[in-house]
C-alpha cells in the first residue's frame, strides 16, 4: 500500500493530524492499534472531571452552613456516583467514535504499526510506503518498580473510572495534576485519601509562595505529603501498608484499601521500530524534533501530542496534530506552526493556574511580582472560596506581561485572560487598560496588576 502521510494513532493529535493532511490534499492513512476515543475521553480530562464536579456537590452540601443553608446529612451513593461517570464518559467517547467511523474504511487500518525501514510501516502482516509518517501514539502511566510487591493492589488513573463503587480509603503516589485532582475529588466524596509527593511537587507550580499556599488549602481536605520519605510498600490483608516519613522526620505507618500510582506518563514509543525510521534519536532513545515544525532530525518523519513529551494537554496535541499533518502533507515545504503561549489548568479547589511563563523559567530574568491574596477579595469572600496567592510576573524595565501562577478560586478564566495577554504581548500597563468588572473575582487579577506596575522602573 502507498500514501502520501500515514499517521500512527488515532488520539487528538492523530485525527488532527489526519484531518489537516486531508485538507492539504494528501491521500493519508489513519493507523490505530488499540480502542479508539483519545486519551482524553476515555481515561483523561472527561471522566476526571466527572469525578471531580461529583466531588464538588458533596462538599458544597456539606459546607452549605455559613450561608444559612443547612443541608443535613450527606450521603454519597458511590454506585451512582460511577454509574453517572461511566455513562457520560461513555458518551464523549461515542463523539470521537461517530468522527472516527465517518473516515473511508481505505483510509485507515487497525493493527500495531513498526518502522521496518525509513518510510515503510509494517500493520498486521502488510506493508505500508509513505512519504512521509506522523507519530502520533500518545502516553500511558508510568509505574515505578518500587510498586511491584503491591501490583494486585495496585491502580492507575485509567483503571478509577472502571470502578463499580467508590474505595474505602486510598493512597496515591504522585502529588501532580492528576494525583491532586483525583486525591481531593475522592477525599471529598468520603474516601479517606493520603498523597504521597516527591521533591515538594505540587501540581505544576514553581512559585514557593503559591505552592505555599496550595499546599496549606489542599491539606485542609486530605492528608498530603509533598515530599514523603515512603521507606516501603507492603502487600497486607487490609491492603497496601505504606511507612513513611512525615516532614518532621517522623515514621508512620498506614494501611490503605488499594494504591493509585499517579507518578506521570511516558511516550509510548517502544515497539514502533524508531531505530528502522532513519531519524536521530536522544540519550532516552526518543526523536530529536524541531518543536515549530515537528520535524524529526533525519527524515520525513513529524511527532505530535503526548508521543513528544513537549507540553502534554489536550489542545496542544490538537495544534500539534494540526502542524505535523500540514507539514507531512506538504513536505519538503516544511513551515513552522502556530506554537501558542502556555495555559495549563488544574481542577482542584482552589484551582492551579499557569499562563506564559513560570516563575523558574524566568530565574535568568529581572522580574517584578504582583501579588493578589485571595483571602480577602471581594466576589472570593462573597462564595467562601477566598483562598489562595497569584503571582503575576513581568519584566522590570520593559513592564511586559511574562507569566503568573495562580492557585485561587475559578482562576481557569483568569487563567485564560493571562494567556491571552501573554500571546499579544501585552505590557502590564496596557493590561490595566483593559476593563473589569465588578465584583467579580478577576478584579483580583487587577490589583496584581497594579502591584506589579508600582514595581517597573519608571522611564
Amino acid at each position: 500500500m502507498k500514501t502520501d502521510v500515514a499517521i500512527i494513532g488515532g488520539g487528538t493529535a492523530g485525527l488532527a493530524a489526519y484531518r489537516a493532511a486531508v485538507a492539504n490534499e494528501a491521500k493519508a492513512v489513519l493507523i490505530e492499534g488499540g480502542p479508539v476515543g483519545t486519551t482524553c475521553a476515555r481515561v483523561g480530562c472527561m471522566p476526571s472531571k466527572l469525578l471531580i464536579a461529583a466531588g464538588e456537590a458533596a462538599h458544597h452540601a456539606r459546607h452549605a452552613g455559613p450561608f444559612g443553608v443547612h443541608a443535613g446529612s450527606v450521603v454519597v451513593n458511590g454506585r451512582e456516583v460511577m454509574g453517572r461517570l461511566r455513562s457520560e464518559r461513555d458518551r464523549f467517547v461515542g463523539f470521537v467514535v461517530e468522527g472516527v467511523e465517518k473516515i473511508e474504511p481505505g483510509h485507515k487500518l487497525e493493527g500495531r504499526a513498526r518502522f521496518v525501514s525509513p518510510g515503510v510501516l509494517e500493520v498486521a502482516g502488510r506493508r505500508i510506503r509513505a512519504k512521509a509518517v506522523v507519530i502520533a501514539t500518545g502516553s500511558s502511566p508510568f509505574v515505578p518498580p518500587m510498586f511491584e510487591p503491591v501490583r494486585d493492589r495496585l491502580v492507575i488513573n485509567d483503571d478509577v473510572f472502571e470502578w463499580e463503587t467508590l474505595p474505602e480509603s486510598l493512597a496515591v503516589f504522585g502529588a501532580g495534576v492528576i494525583g491532586l485532582e483525583i486525591g481531593q475529588a475522592l477525599a471529598r466524596l468520603g474516601v479517606r485519601v493520603h498523597t504521597f509527593g516527591r521533591s515538594g511537587t505540587i501540581g505544576p507550580l514553581t512559585d514557593p509562595e503559591v505552592k505555599a499556599s496550595a499546599l496549606a488549602a489542599f491539606r485542609e481536605e486530605m492528608a498530603l505529603h509533598p515530599d514523603a520519605g515512603v521507606r516501603s510498600l507492603k502487600r497486607v490483608e487490609a491492603g497496601v501498608e505504606v511507612t513513611y516519613l512525615d516532614e518532621q522526620n517522623v515514621e508512620h505507618v498506614e494501611t490503605f484499601g488499594y494504591a493509585l500510582v499517579a507518578a506521570g506518563r511516558k511516550p509510548n514509543l517502544s515497539g514502533i521500530g524508531l531505530e528502522n525510521a532513519g531519524i536521530e534519536l536522544d540519550g532516552r532513545g526518543a526523536p530529536v524534533f524541531d518543536r515549530t515544525t515537528l520535524m524529526c532530525v533525519g527524515a520525513p518523519v513529524f511527532i505530535a501530542g503526548d508521543a513528544n513529551d513537549d507540553v502534554p494537554l489536550l489542545h496542544e496535541a490538537a495544534d500539534e496534530g494540526r502542524i505535523a499533518g500540514e507539514n507531512a502533507a506538504r513536505y519538503p515545504m516544511v513551515a513552522p506552526g502556530l506554537r501558542r503561549s502556555l495555559l495549563a489548568i488544574t481542577f482542584t479547589e482552589p484551582q492551579i493556574a499557569i499562563a506564559g511563563a513560570t516563575l523558574a523559567s524566568l530565574a535568568a530574568r529581572d522580574v517584578v511580582v504582583g501579588e493578589i491574596a485571595f483571602a480577602d477579595q471581594g466576589r472570593s469572600r462573597v462564595m467562601l472560596q477566598n483562598r489562595g496567592v497569584g503571582h503575576v510576573y513581568a519584566d522590570r524595565v520593559t513592564g511586559r506581561f511574562l507569566g503568573a501562577e495562580l492557585v485561587g478560586p475559578r482562576v481557569e478564566h483568569i487563567g485564560h485572560l493571562l494567556a491571552w495577554a501573554h500571546q499579544k504581548e501585552m505590557t502590564i500597563g496596557e493590561m490595566l487598560c483593559m476593563p473589569f468588572y465588578h465584583p467579580v473575582v478577576e478584579e483580583g487579577l487587577r490589583t496584581a496588576l497594579r502591584d506589579a506596575a508600582s514595581k517597573i522602573e519608571k522611564q
